[in-house]
């Protein structure tokens, strides 16, 4: 069920109760995370903090611990399917759910017991009505009441003609009433595909309890900027439509001017440890304040591919292009913070001049920026790139739950040399990125299956391992969909959806395999490969694990690809 005031109904109960805190493995949740934690400090709520990658995770942590919890807190995990049916709870269980993925399942909508959901009600969730999904089973009883009436008189003799007569009624209402469930049945079972076939993205999960927080006049500047993280983090993995976002972006622009109005900001400006947020317009261009603007135009998805950087025709554009900026060479390949003052001073007005004569109409992207101190500026990006690459880092055998806190680490201000190192691995996790899109196409790995687009990465590729975590895949997928529509002449592709598959376990002999829609203007990020994966595995008896909370990344069987893609192609043809 929809809780309408967050505070009395969901942090009221549980403020002096013991809770589990199961936190999905992206970075919108870790910053929910940040922020619900922050409010337990306050109030000293006893809660065990349980990292989550899929649900396996989930059940696994909720058989271990529903012995000593009775309240359950899932962030960005649990909404989409009918949780009770998932982990069987005992009826005493209480889960609060505080989910983006979308639509939520309306089992978890219906039931006022025991799903309570932290989800806004203004987004659009077209949830359809009780009465069209669930009925009563009454008419039924009655129906088989009437069968039992049987069809001698009390007295064993035969029935009388107006018995008789009253038989023939109930034979036709019971045949009305067949043919009615059947006929309601069908629309049910239509009403419900309309509302569950596409996947889709709900506002932050940050935002949510960010706004809790400010209800409860609890709200702080840290937790404001995790907010701001969260919510970029929507844009960076592309989970939310430009509209949605900008809107989004202008409800936090409004929290961060209040908050840099409060008298507390005008005593802190002079500390050591101050924090500013900033809305400001700048570049879509990823880390290049932490790295040389060369190499930050060469990895980031949008210059690069607009550019055709692996080409030798791209690698001369993009000499014209900074050329046409007047820039030299060995100030756009130093260190960014190592530039000339003079250049840096109007660098993003002198970069979006050129960007526009180029074509590059959308170089300018609205986000916040953060000081801590007087030297440390982060773009809130930067942080989503930082704490991606700790958090599905493979550089190391660290376990997946080790590298979940040393991500939600990253995110405090007083770990500044976690975060460094979370920028170091991003930079590298892009080149990779980049790398792999430059081998892809120029090897022509993405081929057209009709209905959509299909790329495998090959086992003994470079940075092949990096690519078998689903956020890294998923990054990938994005990048090379948008380079494959630059460099493609064929104008049908530009319309198609990607699937892309990379090796996952070679002793299991499993494949990561990940489906995203096309890449377009008016896309509205609605994603229909997760209903499309099930029942393709259903009609080929195909070997898959869907465990991962986005429903179009899965598992499979090495040798049930290709009869896995069969089966779609004809599915979706």
């Amino acid at each position: 069920m929809f809780l309408s005031d967050f505070r009395k109904d969901f942090f009221d109960v549980i403020v002096n109760q013991r809770v589990a805190l199961l936190v999905a493995s992206d970075i919108d949740a870790l910053c929910a995370c940040k922020i619900l934690q922050a409010l337990f400090h306050c109030d000293h709520v006893q809660y065990t903090l349980i990292p989550v990658s899929g649900w396996q995770d989930l059940e696994t942590a909720f058989l271990e611990h529903k012995e000593q919890f009775k309240y359950f807190v899932l962030i960005n995990c649990g909404a989409n399917v009918d949780l009770l049916e998932t982990l069987q709870p005992e009826d005493d269980s209480i889960f609060f759910i505080c989910d983006t993925h979308r639509p939520v399942d309306v089992i978890n909508v219906y039931n006022d017991s025991q799903i309570k959901l932290l989800i806004k009600q203004d987004d659009d969730l077209g949830v359809p009505s009780y009465d069209d999904i669930f009925r009563d089973d009454e008419d039924d009883d009655e129906e088989g009441n009437e069968d039992d009436s049987g069809n001698e008189s009390d007295d064993g003799q035969e029935p009388s003609g107006k018995r008789r007569k009253f038989e023939g009624e109930a034979v036709e209402r019971r045949i009305e009433r067949r043919r009615e469930r059947r006929e309601w049945e069908a629309r049910r079972k239509e009403i419900l595909f309309d509302y569950e076939q596409y996947e889709y993205h709900g506002t932050s999960s940050a935002i949510i309890m960010f706004e809790l927080a400010w209800v409860m006049s609890k709200d702080s500047k840290d937790m404001l900027w995790w907010a701001i993280v969260g919510l970029t983090d929507q844009w960076v993995q592309d989970k939310i439509t430009n509209i949605k976002y900008v809107t989004d972006v202008a409800t936090l622009q409004r929290h961060v001017s209040r908050h840099s109005h409060s008298n507390e900001d005008e005593e802190n400006l002079l500390s050591i440890d101050c924090l500013r947020i900033s809305f400001e317009f700048d570049l879509r261009l990823a880390l290049y304040q932490h790295w040389s603007l060369y190499e930050s135009i060469c990895n980031s998805s949008y210059t690069s591919s607009y550019f055709k950087i692996w080409s030798i025709h791209g690698q001369k554009k993009l000499q014209e292009f900074l050329a046409d900026m007047g820039l030299p060479l060995k100030q756009v390949k130093q260190k960014f913070n190592s530039m000339d003052i003079s250049i840096k001073e109007n660098l993003r007005e002198v970069i979006e001049e050129s960007s526009n004569k180029f074509g590059m109409k959308d170089i300018r992207i609205q986000t916040f920026s953060v000081h801590f101190g007087f030297k440390n500026k982060f773009l809130a990006a930067d942080i989503v790139y930082a704490a991606g690459a700790l958090l599905e880092n493979t550089e190391k055998e660290d376990s997946k739950t080790d590298n979940f806190i040393k991500a939600l680490d990253c995110l405090s201000r007083s770990n500044l040399d976690k975060l460094h190192d979370g920028i170091e691995k991003a930079k590298k996790k892009l080149i990779a990125i980049q790398q792999t899109v430059a081998s892809c196409i120029c090897t022509n790995l993405i081929i057209s299956q009709g209905p959509f687009l299909y790329c495998y990465l090959m086992e003994g590729s470079p940075d092949v391992k990096m690519f078998s975590r689903p956020m890294s895949l998923s990054l990938l997928s994005k990048c090379l969909l948008k380079a494959f529509i630059c460099s493609t002449k064929n104008k049908r592709c530009r319309l198609l959806p990607l699937i892309m598959a990379a090796p996952l376990d070679l002793e299991k002999g499993t494949v990561i395999v990940v489906g995203i829609p096309p890449e377009s203007e008016s896309s509205d990020k609605k994603n229909f490969f997760g209903r499309a994966f099930e029942k393709a595995a259903e009609s080929t008896s195909s070997r898959t694990l869907h465990d991962h909370f986005d429903m179009s990344i899965i598992e499979l069987k090495t040798e049930d690809r290709s009869k896995f893609l069969d089966a779609l192609i004809t599915l979706l043809s």
